[in-house]
């Protein structure tokens, strides 16, 4: 890679049309540059030059172990049968099944279920939600056979297991999967910064990130989120800190005391919190501890799947930030119109409302258990419209720039919206047409090329590793 590069005849999301140096990995000139001598030089043909997508909800470890797993749910997987076959496949070892939904089977599957279709070796599935596990008993039997004491959330006679992902590592010995096909599938989506929301990240993940990082597997900055005590020594290079992240579940919720003082433990160390609500009970318990606690700039909502326009206000009242996954209602939204009250309708996933009323407002995937794709989010953003072609919600649209924004806040304030400027990073997104043709397929299809501190870690025609 040369030391500097030249975009010639790019076009900025304000329809400038510009040529771009990047010199060690720095945007280094903005305007109507020459080439200089040995310069390498890339034709941008009119096509809009972006900073960087960044995830602001993704989940690393668990996309790259998602990867190595069989799908168990919708789209790919329809019905008990299509279920029961890609679990029965023949091998030795565990198998490991991700993203089942009860509407495949009319019910959650348990231990006896998976016994019947694939007895003979070790399976465990992972519900959508992340918080469920269901184990045959070949794989009861591993993770029992190692001792140890056995968390409350096993139900051994339904091979269930809710919310102690870290058992199951812990007893199985396993080891943090490698980054490198996640770097590569974002470099493609032209991301370029990612923030990790595992409510468990400590030091030892940090030190996961880092080395990825460090070893070229993850090109992508890291805003990493997680425990208090994540980070308390500092972190390395090119991870930056992330608030606090507390994983509400309304069938138990936490001691509100201890969320208040969380909290306020959390502003404290000069870290804001982020906070899992899925539910209108969720919401409200934690703007009721927010109200308690204090709040600070940075903190914020993680979904906020259902938010009434009381809620709404109160969290611009409060100077909230929210951090929305507008894929779910093209990936969700015809389970959540069968299963879900009509009168919810207008509350679920909403965007424009939160955009009229002020709040910040961010985009995130929340891959795994989400699609990884931005664009695709952005799309169903603009359309609101579910896999089956219903709409839900259509008030709650939003235009395709106010889409794009989603992926453009500032991770480090979520009501910034990142520019292309001389002397920042040269972490770029290339598309290969002009906004004016590009805003009405929004699709990853459009992604050219990326560059991350100046160097390509992706272009379409060369496909270059990240």
């Amino acid at each position: 890679m040369p030391d500097a590069l030249l975009l010639r005849r790019a076009e900025l999301l304000d329809g400038r049309t510009i040529d771009l140096r990047i010199r060690a990995g720095l945007v280094a000139e903005i305007g109507i540059l020459a080439p200089g001598a040995g310069e390498h030089v890339i034709e941008a043909g009119g096509g809009l030059l972006l900073p960087g997508l960044h995830d602001h909800h993704a989940h690393v470890a668990a996309t790259a172990a998602a990867m190595d797993s069989v799908r168990c749910g919708p789209p790919e997987v329809a019905d008990a049968a299509a279920l029961a076959a890609v679990l029965g496949r023949a091998g030795a070892g565990w198998l490991r099944g991700v993203g089942y939904h009860e509407s495949v089977t009319g019910g959650l599957i348990d231990r006896r279920w998976l016994d019947r279709v694939a007895p003979q070796r070790p399976v465990r599935v992972q519900h959508r939600s992340g918080r469920l596990w269901i184990f045959n008993s070949a794989g009861l039997e591993v993770l029992l056979a190692a001792g140890g004491p056995v968390p409350a959330g096993l139900d051994r006679r339904r091979g269930q297991l809710f919310d102690d992902d870290g058992w199951v590592r812990r007893t199985l010995g396993s080891t943090p999967p490698a980054f490198t096909a996640v770097g590569a599938s974002y470099a493609r989506y032209g991301v370029t910064g990612i923030t990790d929301m595992n409510p468990g990240n400590d030091d030892d993940a940090a030190r996961h990130f880092a080395h990825a990082r460090a070893s070229g597997a993850l090109p992508q900055s890291v805003v990493l989120a997680g425990m208090l005590a994540l980070g308390r020594d500092g972190l390395a290079p090119g991870l930056a800190l992330g608030p606090v992240k507390l994983h509400l579940h309304e069938a138990y919720l936490p001691d509100f005391g201890a969320v208040v003082a969380l909290v306020g433990a959390a502003h404290g160390r000069g870290r804001a919190v982020a906070v899992h609500c899925v539910t209108l009970t969720e919401l409200v318990f934690t703007l009721a501890a927010l109200r308690e606690a204090g709040v600070r700039p940075g903190d914020r909502i993680e979904h906020a799947s259902v938010t009434p326009d009381e809620q709404l206000r109160e969290i611009f009242d409060l100077g909230l930030a929210v951090v929305v996954q507008p894929n779910f209602v093209a990936e969700r939204g015809d389970a959540y119109l069968a299963d879900i009250p009509s009168g919810d309708w207008p509350y679920l996933y909403r965007l424009r409302g939160f955009s009229v009323a002020g709040v910040a407002m961010a985009g995130g995937t929340d891959t795994p258990f989400g699609a990884a794709d931005p664009w695709a989010a952005m799309a169903a953003a603009v359309s609101r419209r579910t896999a089956h072609g219903q709409i839900l919600g259509a008030a709650e649209a939003l235009t395709s720039e106010q889409a794009l924004a989603l992926f453009l806040a500032d991770p480090a304030d979520l009501g910034v919206t990142r520019q292309i400027a001389a002397g920042k990073a040269a972490d770029l997104c290339l598309l290969d047409r002009p906004w004016r043709v590009a805003r009405d397929n929004l699709s990853a299809r459009l992604v050219r090329a990326c560059w991350i501190g100046g160097r390509l870690v992706y272009d379409r025609v060369d496909e270059s590793p990240a």
